[in-house]
């Protein structure tokens, strides 16, 4: 088979997984001052001792919310090789972070994260890897518009659960936690999400929709 026989499965591929294809040998640069940010992101999220400055509700909501919102866009962009080959098709990212989010979430999953190590390390190494997903599949789809709608799609559960959360009269995790009851602490975790993890996906989903509409492509 020659390489021009090739050319059409690849690209036949790619537009089949939602994919935009990379240009045959070409090999994107690297954005090293973006890339630095996302790596000093992740020490300051996982280095800093943010339980000694806040509750321990708001804490785990802010390295969440730093982890898929602001470290993993990062990264992304700051390294598109990474996302090259982390890009699925942004609705598919778009569930896998939904059941990443809101499984970890719940009270009985959130309580073993916060008791035992080994899920506390699983719990961020699923929010950092379904954050990349997201990012590299929504930033580089074949149709932008298709990205959007991942990004669209993630800012209103985000929401949902930010108020979810915001608005419950009790709090829903102290007794799979074995500590006393803080529902002040609950309520700002949440509003921490709808401040950051709502706004963040929704301005990227935006921004992408318009550059498809004026026949710009994604970066």
């Amino acid at each position: 088979m020659t390489r021009s026989d090739v050319r059409p499965v690849l690209h036949l591929a790619a537009n089949t997984s939602g994919v935009r294809p990379q240009a045959e040998g070409a090999a994107p640069p690297a954005r090293p001052a973006l890339l630095a940010a996302g790596l000093a992101l992740l020490a300051a999220l996982w280095g800093l001792p943010l339980e000694r400055w806040m509750a321990d509700f708001p804490a785990f909501m802010l390295r969440h919310m730093g982890l898929v919102a602001l470290a993993a866009p990062l990264l992304v962009l700051g390294l598109p090789r990474l996302a090259g080959l982390l890009a699925i098709n942004p609705l598919l990212a778009a569930v896998l972070e939904f059941l990443a989010v809101w499984g970890w979430h719940t009270p009985r999953l959130h309580g073993l994260a916060r008791l035992e190590p080994w899920a506390l390390l699983l719990e961020q190494g699923t929010f950092l890897l379904v954050g990349l997903f997201v990012w590299s599949g929504c930033l580089r789809a074949a149709q932008p518009l298709a990205g959007a709608g991942g990004l669209l799609l993630t800012s209103m559960h985000m929401t949902l659960l930010g108020a979810l959360l915001t608005l419950a009269p009790r709090d829903l995790y102290f007794a799979f936690c074995g500590t006393l009851p803080d529902l002040s602490g609950q309520q700002l975790g949440g509003m921490m999400m709808l401040a950051i993890g709502t706004p963040v996906y929704l301005v990227a989903g935006l921004w992408l929709t318009a550059r498809a509409l004026q026949g710009g492509s994604t970066p």
